[in-house]
């Protein structure tokens, strides 16, 4: 018997396919969308071959396009009758020091992690309100906590961004609706795999998301994951002045 139906963006690698993986083996059953359609089809495969009494379905989006996001989110809701969560999970890691003339890869960044974060929550409250319940879970990033130098400038401007939307929401109170912020620290995804130099406290996929999963489940308000070291380290993020926080980085 299923828990419940779960709608994940972005989620074709990284900690979208994994976060799925995890959830089809609690008994959910999955609504994944991405832009790979080939590598969800893969994931689909896999997550079926484990577990066959799961429903996992699949849709091509790009985040991007609003349109595109109202449909694919409506159509999933058709399918399953009921949509319990929605994990907005679908970001970008591009970044370029301000005014150093990469703001096409700056803005594209804010594009896909805040506008398009905005759509998805539009459509997922949508049918949160219709059903009169549900759960919206926003992957923001423990770099939301404090403007970030250099390449990060951006990318920790959208994800406080996305999370300031989630508090929002939250202080709404909308009936049967409950709101989850999840800060990511340093998790091995997709994202960051090329990067030379792994920073400390740097923990594997699977590690790094079953923290997640655990935050999301007890549907907290928001949670520092995993939560050693950032729940500490979090809030020397907040506290600490500017010239040392800048030597932490």
């Amino acid at each position: 018997m299923s828990r419940g139906t779960i709608l994940i963006t972005g989620a074709s690698s990284g900690l979208g396919a994994e976060m799925a993986r995890q959830f089809a083996t609690l008994g959910y059953d999955l609504a994944v969308c991405a832009r790979r359609t080939e590598r969800l089809d893969e994931l689909r495969a896999e997550i079926l071959a484990a577990h066959p009494d799961r429903v996992v379905s699949v849709k091509q989006l790009d985040v991007t396009d609003d349109a595109a996001v109202f449909t694919v989110f409506d159509e999933f809701a058709e399918e399953f009758g009921t949509i319990d969560r929605v994990i907005i999970n679908a970001g970008l890691g591009k970044g370029a020091p301000l005014g150093t003339g990469l703001y096409k890869a700056n803005r594209e960044t804010v594009m896909v992690n805040f506008v398009a974060a905005l759509a998805q929550s539009e459509a997922a409250l949508k049918i949160f309100r219709a059903q009169g319940r549900g759960h919206l879970v926003m992957i923001s990033s423990i770099s939301a906590l404090r403007g970030m130098p250099k390449t990060l400038t951006t990318y920790a401007a959208t994800k406080a961004g996305v999370a300031a939307l989630a508090e929002g929401v939250r202080t709404e109170a909308i009936p049967g609706v409950d709101v989850s912020v999840i800060y990511p620290g340093y998790i091995r995804s997709e994202m960051n795999d090329q990067v030379k130099y792994p920073p400390k406290f740097m923990v594997d996929t699977e590690t790094g998301v079953r923290a997640m999963v655990a935050a999301i489940e007890k549907r907290r308000a928001k949670a520092y994951v995993p939560a050693w070291p950032w729940v500490p380290l979090g809030y020397l993020l907040r506290a600490l002045p500017t010239p040392i926080v800048r030597k932490l980085l």
